[in-house]
């Protein structure tokens, strides 16, 4: 069959909405499990694999062990791959985007209704989900605490923290406000034999293009001196580290907490939150 032909028939067999369960056998390669597009290679019995598995595999056959050392192409499934449209696999999720094939996993890596991790997934939860799913999850399994307002005070005591570990995270807590859910995080780092690094900064609960939309204000004051940190919100799907490496959070260096609250000798770190709309 010459290359005219595969085109005809897949692009008149093919122009049906396919699931990606139903492309699943077709598409995938045997070895890594992964979607298989051009170059697809196939053995002389017609097993197919992906070209860095067929490298990795030293060009041997994984179904069958025969030799591949013709590089034998498979057109019909390259052309598949390039004409079949699929729906994305967050359709549960809201999205409804019909895309071509060979575009699903760059759809679908930024796709904006991928499901968001929970916060506590660097301490090894494994939940994810909408953001409904999340804030249910946060206060029944984590016992986060909800607050219903853009202004709130929060308060960390810093007199027992164990140096003993690298880094120490206070329970967090949500703010419901403007329709929209905020979490707040903060956390002691610690460095051997110096006292530790205080951070804190505001995830917004949805979508990076819709973050924007609001700022946020952290201000510690103490013993005549007052600091303030504003910045935006960063979405939930912005990895922490990265956060914490840019430094894009109110830092709070070493014994300055014990120099703000000397008069009142409370040793705690307070926190004013705010958060606004532009």
């Amino acid at each position: 069959m010459g290359t005219q032909e595969i085109n005809h028939c897949v692009s008149t067999s093919c122009r049906a909405f396919v699931s990606p369960k139903d492309m699943k056998e077709l598409l995938q390669c045997p070895v890594c499990y992964d979607f298989m597009n051009r170059p697809i290679y196939q053995c002389c019995n017609g097993h197919t694999i992906c070209l860095s598995c067929k490298l990795r595999m030293e060009n041997k056959c994984p179904s069958c062990k025969q030799q591949m050392d013709d590089d034998i192409r498979c057109l019909i499934l390259e052309k598949m791959a390039e004409l079949v449209k699929v729906g994305c696999e967050y359709e549960e999720y809201g999205c409804h985007e019909i895309i071509p094939y060979c575009k699903k996993r760059k759809h679908e890596d930024s796709c904006d209704f991928r499901p968001y991790n929970c916060p506590h997934s660097t301490l090894g939860c494994c939940v994810d989900g909408d953001i409904s799913t999340l804030v249910s999850h946060l206060t029944n399994d984590h016992m986060t605490k909800i607050i219903n307002n853009s202004n709130f005070q929060r308060r960390f005591p810093i007199a027992y923290l164990r140096h003993d570990q690298s880094c120490s995270t206070w329970m967090p807590c949500v703010s419901h406000c403007f329709g929209e859910y905020f979490y707040f995080h903060a956390e002691a780092t610690f460095i051997k034999d110096v006292a530790p690094v205080y951070m804190a900064f505001v995830y917004f609960m949805g979508k990076e293009m819709d973050a924007c939309k609001y700022r946020y204000s952290l201000e510690i004051e103490g013993n005549g001196r007052k600091f303030i940190f504003e910045g935006i919100p960063q979405s939930l799907r912005e990895n922490r580290k990265r956060i914490k490496d840019r430094g894009d959070a109110l830092i709070v260096m070493r014994s300055l907490p014990h120099f703000l609250e000397q008069e009142t000798r409370t040793r705690c770190l307070k926190i004013a939150v705010q958060i606004w709309k532009i």
